[in-house]
C-alpha cells in the first residue's frame, strides 16, 4: 500500500505527480527544487539554492515522520558541474554521519531553470 505524502513547507508539485509516496516505511521524494514555499521565489545562486532546495528536501522528510538522517540514497542535478565543491558544502551540513549513497549529475536544464535538483530515498 502507498500513501502520498504532502506539506506546504516544500514547493508544491507543478504537474501529476506526489511530492513523497511511503511504501512500506520507506519514503521516496521526488526531486525538489530550490523555490521558497510561502513566497515562490526563487534564491540566487548555487549556494542559496542548494540551501534552499535541501532545506525544502528535509521540510518533506519530516512530514513524512523521518530525517535526512535516515536518507539511504540521493539524486542530486545540477546545472553546472563546476559548482560541485559548492553544493558539497552545503549538502555537508544537511547529511551527517553515515552519508547516503548518491549519485551527482550534470543536467541541461532543470524545472524553472534552477541551478539544483535533489531527490531522496529514507527509511521511517
Amino acid at each position: 500500500m502507498k500513501t502520498a505524502i504532502s506539506t506546504d513547507k516544500a514547493p508544491a508539485a507543478i504537474g501529476p505527480y506526489s511530492q513523497a509516496i511511503e511504501v512500506n516505511g520507506m519514503i521516496y521524494t521526488s526531486g525538489v527544487i530550490p523555490v521558497v514555499p510561502a513566497t515562490g521565489v526563487i534564491p540566487e545562486g548555487v549556494e542559496a539554492q542548494a540551501e534552499q532546495a535541501i532545506g525544502n528536501l528535509a521540510a518533506l522528510l519530516e512530514a513524512a515522520g523521518t530525517s535526512t538522517a535516515q536518507v539511504i540514497k540521493t539524486t542530486v542535478f545540477i546545472k553546472d558541474m563546476n559548482d560541485f565543491g559548492k553544493i558539497n558544502e552545503i549538502y555537508a551540513k544537511y547529511f551527517t554521519g553515515t552519508y547516503p549513497a548518491r549519485s551527482c549529475v550534470e543536467v541541461a536544464r532543470l524545472p524553472k531553470d534552477v541551478l539544483i535538483e535533489i531527490e531522496a530515498v529514507a527509511v521511517k
